[in-house]
């Protein structure tokens, strides 16, 4: 920590701050906003939206006793206040291995309640919690801070549904609406808050209105009763509070979510009511940081590492996938009327802003819902439509009945495009794209493809758009995309990347997406070892080629590698196809283990989990040498590939 954040340093917990003054409560939030300018820019991170949260992360730990109290924040993109203000402060190593994480982490605080960063999910969370309380006779409070973007979310409004049921469970819910979520929210909701900005006439209208009515005699009140019952049926089209005071919520705002007093006294209020209470803060996204506040497209919501004085990146890491899609969607488009493209909140991030400029009705931001991205997918097919949905990997096991009953079982043709597949790293397991090829191998009909380099992106995504008549996925990885990996054949519908001089090889490495140039590693390191390998890109991995089953009965061992979970991934449809075909080759899967993976580079998970070209390399020549040494009584090729 460094001078300037003389008042931050002394926050040591919570509690720290209830004997802070006014003025020290206002100094305390510029040095946070200073500290979090300086420590992020040299990390990269969540930056927007945390310092939009400040003045409210402090009211919610002075009012409440965390952790008894029970904090919860939906996504966790915008806890790194409560982070600083519960005793973690060094962020030299923030989203890097050993250093903290960039969501809610329980095994850093015992202040840090959930930490999956899928939003739209803390209102269930708190439901769960305000009835544990109930049922145990605990008198501890449950606040549950979600954003303007989250209530987007189908799953926001199904625990509201369950959490205004019971009007004596204590429950405060603090609405954060800051416009935007990852991009400036959209959809009825938003507007619905929007105009409540504009609405604040009505409420000194009514002020005054009642003093001068209630003076009037005889028909003074009763008037006023007429005219506020007017001005509710109003605001109901144009405002929250009705909706959810329909609901039976008790609701509170909008309040300045920069005015530390105003936001004390509603949590205050709320705290002490003893029923379920929202309370809706009207907050600013990168509020004192002038270069995120100019920025029109998310407010600095994520960034890498920058000039702190400028906001400018510090330096490119070249051409990503991501920009090869959006570019190629801009393509598709200018050819085909009647491609049109979905996203889930997330326009900038997976690369469709190019796209909504050039068609900007075609594009459809259906806000943080996944699952109705999905079925609406389905409907724009069956409309005479191609939807090409793109969505990062770990969000759309959200959609995944969608994706099964709505979109597969209709034989709808809607291509899903999933960024970040694989593993992301440094934002920690929930952001980790390895479940999707496994989640999806029982889809029936369902396509896969994995491509390789930019080129088979911009191939691969025209081979998807192109079916019609089922469901088709396209992923790849997360960062900048590397060279161009050449095929030197074509066998079946795959591409042979590397194949012996002469003869039949020992091993059939079968390389799965963006491992290509790992798997031609794989394949230099075995051929020092006088192990011959071919190296195949089967390109669609769903279904398997027919074509790899005679090719695998040609060869000795058969490898896959792939950047998704070992369970039910690529290797085990390869293993069941080679069954079904009668060859009896052995197969060794390589992948990322059945687990949650801690934040860390992609690099450094890579090595951790033994997914890098000398340990696969290793392992494969033991697992050739055994088979070679195998003498009579010993356990078969395949039992010892399966070891």
């Amino acid at each position: 920590m460094g001078d300037g954040w003389d008042l931050l340093t002394r926050i040591k917990g919570p509690r720290d701050l209830d004997r802070l003054g006014p003025e020290q409560l206002d100094q305390l939030a510029r040095e946070i906003r200073s500290f979090l300018v300086d420590a992020v820019s040299k990390t990269g991170g969540h930056l927007g939206p945390n310092l939009g949260v400040v003045e409210l992360t402090i009211a919610l730990h002075r009012v409440f006793d965390s952790p008894r109290d029970k904090v919860l924040f939906d996504t966790g993109h915008q806890s790194y206040v409560h982070k600083l203000l519960t005793g973690r402060q060094d962020f030299t190593k923030l989203k890097s291995k050993g250093g903290l994480s960039g969501y809610p982490s329980r095994a850093e605080s015992e202040h840090d309640i959930i930490e999956n960063s899928h939003a739209s999910t803390v209102l269930g969370w708190a439901d769960g919690l305000a009835k544990a309380n109930q049922v145990l006779g605990r008198e501890d409070h449950v606040v549950a801070v979600i954003g303007d973007g989250a209530l987007t979310g189908g799953m926001a409004w199904e625990a509201l549904n369950n959490i205004a049921a019971a009007k004596d469970r204590p429950l405060v819910i603090v609405v954060n609406d800051n416009e935007r979520s990852y991009a400036p929210t959209i959809g009825g909701l938003a507007n619905h808050l929007a105009t409540l900005r504009t609405t604040d006439g009505y409420e000194r209208f009514l002020a005054r209105g009642k003093d001068i009515l209630e003076r009037t005699p005889v028909v003074g009140r009763p008037l006023y009763e007429t005219l506020h019952g007017a001005k509710k049926g109003l605001k109901d089209f144009i405002a929250p509070q009705g909706m959810f005071e329909d609901l039976g919520l008790k609701y509170v705002g909008p309040i300045d979510g920069h005015d530390l007093e105003a936001m004390e006294s509603a949590l205050q209020r709320a705290k002490r009511f003893g029923g379920p209470v929202i309370i809706h803060c009207l907050t600013e996204k990168g509020r004192g940081y002038q270069p995120a506040l100019q920025d029109e497209a998310d407010r600095f919501h994520a960034v890498g590492k920058i000039h702190p004085d400028t906001g400018l990146p510090i330096a490119s890491s070249g051409v990503d996938w991501t920009s090869v899609f959006g570019e190629e969607m801009v393509k598709l488009g200018n050819e085909r009327p009647d491609i049109v493209a979905i996203t889930a909140a997330m326009l900038q991030p997976v690369g469709l802003e190019k796209f909504a400029k050039a068609f900007p009705d075609r594009v459809y931001d259906v806000g943080i819902a996944e699952q109705h991205g999905a079925v609406s997918a389905a409907g724009l097919a069956t409309g005479g439509l191609h939807p090409v949905f793109a969505v990062y990997a770990t969000f759309l096991n959200r959609a995944f009945d969608q994706v099964l009953m709505d979109v597969a079982l209709h034989n709808c043709g809607v291509t899903f495009v999933l960024d970040r597949a694989g593993i992301t790293g440094t934002d920690g397991a929930s952001h980790n794209g390895m479940w999707d090829m496994s989640i999806l191998q029982c889809v029936p009909n369902l396509r896969i493809a994995a491509p390789r380099d930019a080129d088979q992106v911009r191939a691969q995504l025209r081979e998807a758009v192109d079916v019609e008549d089922a469901p088709t996925v396209v992923r790849f990885s997360k960062g900048a995309v590397g060279p161009a990996v050449a095929a030197v054949a074509k066998v079946g519908g795959m591409d042979v990347l590397r194949r012996p001089a002469e003869g039949t090889a020992d091993v059939l490495l079968v390389s799965v997406g963006a491992l290509a140039p790992m798997c031609l590693e794989i394949a230099d390191l075995l051929d020092k070892q006088g192990i011959s390998t071919t190296v195949v890109d089967p390109r669609w991995v769903k279904p398997v080629d027919e074509a790899l089953a005679p090719l695998a009965e040609q060869h000795r061992v058969v490898v896959t590698v792939e950047d998704n979970s070992r369970a039910g991934g690529v290797g085990s449809a390869v293993a069941q196809s080679l069954r079904d075909a009668g060859v009896d080759t052995p197969l060794r899967d390589f992948g990322i283990p059945a687990r949650f993976l801690d934040h860390a580079s992609r690099k450094e998970l890579l090595a951790e989990i033994g997914l890098t070209a000398p340990d696969i390399a290793r392992q494969v020549t033991g697992l050739v040498s055994r088979i070679d040494g195998r003498m009579a009584g010993e356990p078969s090729a395949e039992e010892v590939a399966r070891d």
